[in-house]
């Protein structure tokens, strides 16, 4: 794998004659809080739960620190109006590309940052030789499977995620009254302990 790549010079497509040029380029590390805070925009717990599990800051610095070439960044007008964080996995003789997240600010949305970030990140990867490129998204999510279908990706498989709520778990209840029993207890013998005379 290729160690951090520059872009010669910034791509830029002017979408209208009131619309601002859409700007892509490498994600340098002053765009990791405007990602990470956009992502929490987007990834939010009532939409998405299960991408909102995953969602932190983590997420973003990790894939910059290993996958620094397929981070970009959209820019408009020197806003962050999106960003795509992918990376590479090698299996045997094939080389995957995996686009793990993809974001567009709400007020950028509907000019093409979308489409000019998958293009972009398909670009480069073709580059590093990958012949298989995947990208997952939550079922409910119609908008982002009709745009992934329409820039050429298929073979939908739906994946199945389970969850139990440990709070109403029978163990969880246990450990909850213990707990609060134990402070209790340590509280009555701080207040037995008599007062130390000066």
């Amino acid at each position: 794998m290729v160690n951090s790549r520059k872009t010669d010079s910034p791509e830029s497509q002017a979408l209208g004659s009131n619309s601002a040029a859409v700007i892509i380029r490498d994600m340098a590390i002053d765009d990791l809080a405007p990602i990470y805070h956009l992502g929490e925009e987007l990834f939010t717990s009532d939409l998405y739960p299960y991408l909102y599990r995953t969602w932190d800051e983590w997420e973003v610095i990790g894939l910059y620190n290993t996958d620094p070439e397929y981070c970009l960044v959209a820019e408009i007008e020197e806003q962050v109006a999106g960003f795509v964080l992918g990376t590479v996995i090698s299996k045997a003789s094939w080389i995957y590309g995996y686009i793990i997240w993809l974001g567009v600010n709400a007020k950028f949305q509907r000019r093409g940052v979308a489409d000019r970030l998958v293009d972009k990140i398909v670009e480069r990867m073709i580059e590093e030789g990958v012949r298989f490129m995947l990208v997952d998204t939550d079922p409910t999510n119609a908008a982002a499977v009709k745009f992934f279908t329409r820039k050429g990706f298929g073979n939908i498989r739906k994946h199945i995620f389970l969850s139990m709520n440990l709070s109403k778990h029978e163990q969880y209840g246990r450990l909850v009254a213990y707990e609060r029993d134990k402070a209790e207890r340590a509280g009555k013998r701080r207040s037995r302990r008599p007062a130390s005379n000066p």
